[in-house]
């Protein structure tokens, strides 16, 4: 039986339209809190550039507080605020002491709500963002897991990303009236959820939101994106990069499986002992037996409950060893799939999928994360508990089925980002 016992804790509670899962630990006058909501951004108009961008800005002051005072304001309680972008939806990240906590979740509604957004922080944002893409440039393994996303996915699809070029004249394109709109548009009280975790008062917590989030109007607005991987024919791109005699390559393929499928946690258990870490079998073998790479591994790639994901294999490769390395890569991948996952290999997934649950447990903003996330996939709060049961409770029959099931070597994409050894 699982030592993790968090549902019969979680207080599930409303504040106008925010659901809050509330959890009182033996943490003393310190609260962690995670929240999102929908932001909605039509993916093929490219929004998520400009919603990454609104996220960026929305601690650099608001409309009666520009950033200094609102950091000193945060600063002056030991709280901190942080915000990001997420695909679909947009989210927040906090710690506050508990006699606090009020305070700052008035400070993180005015921030979410009546956002500065001045013309010249828009431009900084845009400055940051263009040295983000050129530094990305700079990058083998990032640039070959972009090429692999645009082999296997369409515009508007959540796991496709943007060529830099594309990018880069994306992000000059900003101007501040479009990140204003885009606020204004899609920054809303859409499906809000927020985790607290530590010293909670749940009377307390509930009061405060109310009263700074609870009258948050929604946007109302709906996502517009590709639920469906669209891959091009299984083939190679090769992005050419001066001066990188360590190349990195990328093989994977499109998989129709979502994170609430059926057989999703076996198929996740048998990617892992594939080459989820050091004792995977891509270890074990391309790096260790035969000594043609420092860094192997498998995971699958950005499926959610909305939209499906990807296999992806990356491997570091010198360019004496290119070829020989990808062969030996696709040929341990293909034999995984014939021979199935054995009982030693299995044991040893099982045990470390369940400890890493555990460990991401240990501190009141691992917990925080995990119930978010958990809510986002619109999971029941004792999936948490049962987790690491279920993962024991996986046999090799039932992963080996999974892994035949959706992995197929033969139709596996290949990129590398490098420079090519001479012919």
């Amino acid at each position: 039986m699982s030592d993790v016992h968090l549902a019969p804790r979680v207080h599930d509670a409303t504040a106008g339209s925010a659901r809050l899962l509330l959890l009182h630990t033996g943490v003393r006058d310190v609260v962690s809190f995670r929240g999102s909501f929908e932001a909605a951004p039509d993916l093929g108009a490219a929004d998520d550039v400009v919603q990454s961008l609104v996220a960026n800005l929305l601690d650099k002051g608001t409309r009666t507080r520009d950033r200094f005072e609102i950091a000193e304001a945060l600063e002056g309680r030991g709280a901190q605020v942080s915000f990001y972008s997420d695909g679909l939806r947009m989210g927040f990240a906090g710690r506050a002491l508990r006699d606090d906590l009020a305070d700052v979740i008035a400070i993180l509604a005015e921030q979410l709500r009546t956002p500065a957004l001045d013309a010249d922080e828009v431009q900084k944002a845009v400055v940051r963002a263009i040295a983000g893409v050129r530094r990305s440039l700079e990058s083998t393994g990032s640039q070959a897991s972009g090429a692999l996303a645009r082999r296997l996915y369409g515009p508007a699809h959540p796991n496709y990303a943007l060529a830099p070029e594309a990018e880069l004249q994306a992000v000059e394109a900003v101007t501040p009236e479009a990140v204003r709109q885009y606020h204004a548009d899609h920054v809303g009280s859409d499906g809000l959820t927020i985790a607290f975790v530590g010293d909670v008062d749940p009377e307390a917590v509930e009061a405060a939101v109310a009263a700074s989030l609870g009258d948050w109007p929604p946007h109302g607005r709906s996502p517009v994106f590709d639920a469906e991987a669209a891959p091009e024919p299984p083939g190679r791109t090769v992005v050419e990069m001066a001066d990188r005699r360590n190349l990195d390559v990328r093989l994977g393929h499109a998989v129709d499986l979502r994170r609430d499928s059926d057989d999703f946690l076996a198929a996740f258990a048998g990617v892992f002992a594939l080459g989820g870490n050091f004792s995977g079998r891509l270890m074990q073998t391309v790096r260790d037996e035969q000594g043609l790479t420092y860094g192997i591994g498998a995971s699958l790639g950005g499926p959610s409950v909305r939209h499906d994901g990807h296999l992806r294999v990356n491997v570091t490769l010198s360019q004496e060893n290119l070829d020989r390395g990808i062969a030996a890569t696709r040929a341990e991948v293909e034999a995984f799939v014939d021979e199935g996952v054995g009982e030693e290999a299995l044991a040893a997934t099982r045990t470390t999928l369940a400890g890493q649950h555990v460990v991401a447990l240990a501190t009141t903003a691992g917990v925080a994360a995990r119930l978010l996330v958990n809510a986002e996939r619109g999971f029941d709060v004792g999936y948490l508990d049962r987790y690491p049961d279920l993962v024991q409770a996986l046999t090799t029959d039932e992963v080996t089925a999974a892994v035949r099931r959706h992995l197929r070597p033969a139709d596996l994409h290949e990129t590398i980002a490098g420079t090519l050894p001479e012919s």
